[in-house]
């Protein structure tokens, strides 16, 4: 079976023991491994990955051969993206100013775009994708004005000798005290949904039950982390809604997309869509 996820520690963490074919009964997995970015976009490809992790924000084009499944992603609170500037900035005001993205269908740019309707009068002048290992580099070198990161950036940014702008987990989380939905998996929908969604389930309990057993494959994708940092980044991102979606959860995702249709950022959708049948 074909699947796509990112290299970051949760996304190994959890996937560990089924790729290591440590959960009896599921097949064999032809794992490729892909920043967002590219996830996001290879799910919108006809013969895309049969599972792979997106972005919630991205669910709108792939729900009609993709399903979201209800465990395996990431959601949670005080984990949402942060607007960081170089320290020589100072206070600086995002107002024309050229930012740097990880995606343009990432729930980090979906959740900036939603916050710079309210606090960027004017919006900002420009945009650009990048890799999110290259945006604070290219923060701290003055490539860009901004920078919008995710993931482990949220533990490393001071080293790069730049300075919070703004938590847009923050704001979601005071808006509407409601976990911040990042990434998804989904799965096509000709396939058994339920046994994939017990493959993953699966896989994560053996990676709580057995956490110094993905260490070396988590650490061999995170090349760049110290284990402090990777440990951190492990219990941030893989929680209860990991395990299981749950209503929160569900509130989370249609509270999301909801406010994006109503703002004509992402397609109408339908959200009942959003859970198995």
């Amino acid at each position: 079976m074909k699947i796509a996820f990112s290299p970051c520690p949760n996304d190994t963490f959890i996937f560990h023991a089924w790729v290591h074919n440590l959960i009896p009964g599921a097949p064999e997995l032809d794992v490729t491994y892909a920043d967002i970015d590219v996830t996001n976009n290879l799910a919108a490809e006809s013969r895309g990955p049969e599972v792979i992790k997106i972005s919630y924000a991205a669910l709108p084009w792939v729900l009609p051969r993709y399903a979201l499944l209800p465990c395996g992603g990431a959601l949670g609170k005080g984990c949402g993206p942060l607007v960081l500037v170089s320290k020589k900035a100072g206070s600086a005001k995002l107002a024309g100013s050229r930012v740097a993205v990880p995606s343009a269908r990432s729930t980090a740019f979906l959740l900036f775009r939603l916050w710079e309707a309210q606090y960027v009068p004017g919006g900002v002048g420009e945009t650009v994708i990048m890799p999110f290992q290259e945006i604070m580099p290219a923060v701290r070198d003055g490539l860009v004005d901004a920078g919008l990161v995710i993931h482990e950036s949220r533990f490393t940014y001071p080293a790069y000798d730049l300075s919070l702008l703004a938590d847009l987990g923050s704001w979601w989380e005071s808006e509407t005290n409601l976990p911040i939905p990042l990434g998804a998996i989904v799965a096509h929908r000709s396939l058994d949904l339920a046994k994939i969604t017990g493959w993953i389930r699966a896989s994560v309990k053996y990676a709580w039950a057995h956490p110094e057993a993905s260490l070396d494959y988590v650490l061999s994708h995170a090349q760049e982390l110290s284990p402090e940092v990777v440990d951190a980044h492990i219990k941030l991102y893989v929680n209860e809604f990991t395990e299981n979606l749950g209503e929160c959860g569900y509130r989370a995702v249609t509270a999301l997309l909801s406010r994006a249709v109503k703002e004509g950022l992402v397609p109408e959708i339908n959200l009942t869509a959003l859970r198995l049948q």
